[in-house]
């Protein structure tokens, strides 16, 4: 069953010439529209202080959401870390979650690797640094290494001790 029509007059038909034109004619509407609205100088729209307004808006969410003690607080852990005990994957995994929340406080990946090597115990730094890694990951993967070695060494120690 064919659909019903609900309009009673015939449908006017357009031709392409006359659809060209009547959107031509809108977006020249529309264009001086906007350049009369960029014109008028109270106008928010206007953006007259572009870098103004995102200092600002940085402020103030610095100051609600990244109070500077907070801020403080995370600089001193990044710049001085520490392994406690053997526990060199919470120090790697903190480490790293440092580094994305401060993405800023060290300009290239060697000095990332020098914040990293840092905070491990002494002879493991050592150990890591005259082996020159080229990457944070390859400085990782040697930490880890020494330190499980270090961890087998104390191990076999204890039970040399108890005999």
């Amino acid at each position: 069953m064919p659909p019903k029509r609900s309009s009673t007059s015939e449908a006017s038909i357009m031709s392409q010439a006359s659809i060209r034109k009547l959107v031509a004619d809108n977006v020249a509407t529309a264009l001086k529209t906007q350049t009369t609205t960029m014109a008028e100088v109270d106008n928010p729209i206007t953006n007259t202080r572009p870098r103004e307004m995102p200092i600002e808006l940085k402020r103030l969410l610095t100051n609600k959401y990244c109070p500077r003690t907070e801020i403080k607080k995370i600089e001193d852990e990044f710049y001085n870390p520490s392994v406690k005990g053997n526990d060199l994957k919470t120090y790697v995994r903190r480490f790293q979650e440092l580094a994305v929340l401060c993405p800023n406080m060290v300009q290239n990946n060697e000095k990332l690797m020098e914040v990293f090597i840092g905070g491990l115990p002494r002879s493991i730094e050592v150990n890591v640094t005259a082996l020159k890694p080229q990457t944070l990951k390859e400085a990782i993967n040697i930490a880890q290494r020494l330190m499980d070695q270090v961890t087998k060494h104390n191990s076999i120690q204890g039970t040399n001790d108890h005999k």
